[in-house]
């Protein structure tokens, strides 16, 4: 299914900004190319490369990441490959201070680690989106990123994956500090048709969705019936992503 996606017609650089590879689908060819290579020299896609593995049980309203004790060797490898980023992934459940301070701990440690490859991370503290206080822990998970942006040296910049927050434009000052690069949203269980609107509300932050990106997308389709449910993906939260 991915091979499908990347070598169609519809999806290219002019809509979409960048692609998260596993480490598997980085290591595999598309056309007699490394997938990284076609995506950026075929298609002007920036390839990214999921490098968590997974979260730990769920302690004080949140999951961390599990250990990564390979994880300078993954980094240079994607270096090899021609990865311009990475994404790792963990979750916030609950409005709890001390828990969301250590998945932002964490995010940004692993950040600088990659960072100091060479490579930009895009930090990915996800608010479940069915956490029953999620406006709280979003106002807690705002002023730990301010302060973990303070921590930064001018040369290291970094992006932000988001849940779409419950008050629209809440991570503006986020976006607007000169280490964040950009943030962008991933749908968290939302319908394409729901993300693109809550989206839509939310200025200068960009769609990095998964499962409502592919929605609808199946490898019984006929190449015409697929191309056309891309396109139109495509399109629309393009469109949300505009605002």
């Amino acid at each position: 299914m991915r091979t499908r996606i990347i070598v169609n017609a519809k999806f290219t650089g002019e809509r979409t900004v960048g692609a998260i590879l596993f480490e598997q689908t980085m290591d595999r060819e598309i056309c007699g190319k490394p997938t990284a290579r076609y995506l950026w020299e075929e298609k002007k896609v920036v390839p990214f490369l999921k490098i968590d593995k997974g979260l730990l049980d769920e302690k004080d309203g949140v999951q961390l990441m599990k250990d990564m004790p390979q994880l300078d060797a993954l980094l240079d490898r994607a270096v090899a490959a021609g990865i311009f980023g990475t994404k790792e992934r963990s979750v916030i459940k609950k409005a709890d201070k001390a828990g969301i301070q250590a998945i932002v701990d964490q995010q940004f440690e692993i950040g600088r680690q990659v960072l100091a490859k060479g490579l930009v991370p895009i930090l990915e503290p996800e608010v479940d989106i069915k956490a029953a206080d999620k406006d709280k822990c979003e106002e807690l998970l705002l002023a730990a990123l301010m302060d973990g942006l303070a921590k930064l040296t001018p040369e290291q910049r970094v992006i932000f994956k988001l849940t779409i927050p419950s008050k629209p434009n809440l991570y503006k000052p986020v976006m607007e500090h000169a280490n964040t690069l950009r943030v962008v949203a991933l749908s968290g269980g939302y319908s394409r048709d729901d993300a693109c609107k809550l989206l839509a509300e939310n200025a200068g932050m960009i769609a990095s969705f998964s499962r409502a990106f592919s929605e609808g997308l199946s490898a019984k389709q006929s190449d015409e019936d697929f191309t056309a449910t891309l396109d139109m993906s495509t399109e629309m939260i393009y469109q949300a992503s505009s605002t």
